[in-house]
């Protein structure tokens, strides 16, 4: 692991940005005992009473509180050879956000590093959005083409007329959402009936539908299935086995999982802003 200075405008190093670190894998983070020492916490025991603060605001907030604080061990040496462990805290920026939040206000530096975090997060946030619509755009393109190759594959098992469809399709959603049909899942998520489920499905969702898609479509062609009772319990275990998998992994259940903006709307401001940048170019190159 290496820590990593990022020089800030003017030439200055901001002590958080000097006590940042990144692993093997280029993913940052902060040694909470590192943050203590900056922050001017004399007593580690006091800093973990506001990290456990931090935690809890975690909670609260919705996020997994193992994505953003790994409590580790680390050997030190104490003199005379000896040596032993103490704990540490590996945090997240949104960790450190959250730490900063809840440490003693009257620190000089507490204030700068509210600063500091606030906006570092929002950035990071404003780029994880551009990373999940872009994600989302390609998961439900995909979506739509599987979606036609399950169909192909239900036709062939005997589901030939539009309303049997459906009904196949309603079993897939029941298998992955818990015995909940496309009209429940409509009224769960608060979306009207002219609102299609996918276009409103973050990519977490919408990656566990394709797989459900993608499986349900080998298993009709690979077992052969026929009969349209046959082709709808083949889609709801598929579906049904997509959740447990996703049970086992500790994942959210889809149902329980918001909707989304109208990924209509996010090709719309795509398709504006590549528009946008065209006429930039344009100008600027004439």
């Amino acid at each position: 692991m290496t820590k990593k200075i990022v020089m800030t405008t003017g030439g200055h190093v901001s002590p958080f940005e000097r006590i940042k670190r990144t692993n093997d894998a280029g993913v940052e983070f902060w040694s909470s005992r590192d943050l203590a020492e900056v922050l001017e916490y004399t007593q580690y025991r006091n800093f973990e009473a506001v990290i456990e603060k931090a935690k809890l605001a975690c909670f609260n907030s919705g996020r997994r509180i193992d994505d953003h604080f790994a409590d580790v061990s680390k050997m030190i040496e104490i003199g005379k050879g000896g040596k032993r462990d103490i704990k540490v805290t590996l945090l997240s920026r949104y960790a450190c956000y959250l730490v900063i939040q809840n440490a003693d206000p009257k620190k000089e530096l507490v204030a700068h590093g509210q600063t500091y975090f606030a906006i570092q997060t929002r950035r990071q946030e404003l780029k994880d959005e551009c990373i999940e619509e872009e994600r989302r755009i390609l998961l439900r393109e995909e979506m739509r083409r599987h979606n036609v190759q399950l169909a192909d594959a239900a036709k062939g098992a005997g589901v030939i007329q539009p309303i049997d469809y459906a009904i196949f399709q309603n079993h897939g959603y029941m298998g992955l959402y818990g015995g909940l049909k496309q009209e429940d899942i409509h009224r769960r998520k608060g979306l009207k009936k002219s609102q299609k489920i996918l276009d409103h499905m973050g990519s977490t969702e919408l990656a566990a539908n394709l797989f459900r898609a993608t499986q349900a479509e080998e298993k009709l062609r690979r077992d052969e299935v026929r009969g349209k009772d046959a082709a709808n319990r083949t889609h709801r275990e598929v579906g049904s086995k997509v959740r447990q998998t996703i049970k086992e992994l500790g994942g959210t259940m889809p149902e329980n999982l918001p909707a989304a903006e109208s990924i209509k709307k996010i090709e719309t401001k795509q398709r504006k802003q590549l528009g946008n940048d065209k006429t930039a170019a344009k100008k600027n190159s004439e």
